[in-house]
């Protein structure tokens, strides 16, 4: 008997694979369209809302362990965000990037978002802010 599974579930198990080759995309999506006339959400508030959801295994949020790497926003209020993961094969893969949509689609004044998975340029410890090396106590 052959269950299925579902989209995310099945980027999750490849994520968690041997096999290091990443997806070839992810994308997780929330919010709507900002009704007429409402005025956009600072991009400052939009970071403050990244900055609470953090990392399960590493407990550091994502924004300070450098995971997003580039935040547009449209005249209209949408937003689109480039992230990446840690490693190809992290664990949270599936979760992490919708948990994100979420965080920034409740701002108000942001519309729809949409956020993208990148593996370019691979993630390493350098892109760390200062406040997550002083949690990990690289100094």
């Amino acid at each position: 008997m052959t269950e299925e599974i579902d989209e995310n579930e099945a980027r999750l198990l490849q994520a968690m694979s041997i096999d290091d080759t990443p997806p070839a995309e992810f994308k997780a999506s929330a919010g709507s369209a900002l009704p007429a006339g409402e005025k956009p959400a600072r991009v400052y508030d939009v970071v403050e809302a990244l900055k609470t959801v953090s990392d399960p295994e590493i407990m550091i949020n994502v924004y300070d362990l450098g995971l997003i790497y580039k935040i547009q926003q449209a005249e209209n209020g949408d937003l689109n965000i480039e992230m990446t993961l840690t490693a190809p094969g992290c664990p949270v893969a599936g979760i992490l990037p919708q948990q994100v949509a979420d965080a920034a689609a409740g701002v108000k004044g942001v519309g729809k978002v949409e956020v993208k998975v990148v593996w370019e340029p691979a993630w390493t410890m350098d892109r760390l802010s200062e406040e997550a090396k002083a949690m990990l106590e690289l100094f």
